[in-house]
């Protein structure tokens, strides 16, 4: 995995998780969805990068 793909990564599951709870703290449920897609978002980005240095061997 590149270091700025898995920067990029870590970087949106990291912003998703603070949305999410920040969200939460205050009661909008909105914001805290767009939270969680976030985090999500960023798992997908990594597990794809992942599975692409397996194929790379």
């Amino acid at each position: 995995m590149s270091a700025k793909e898995k920067a990029k990564a870590r970087a949106e599951q990291i912003a998703g998780k603070a949305l999410r709870k920040v969200a939460h703290a205050r009661g909008d449920k909105t914001t805290a969805a767009k939270g969680v897609a976030l985090e999500s978002r960023g798992k997908a980005r990594e597990t794809k990068e992942k599975g692409k240095d397996v194929f790379k061997g």
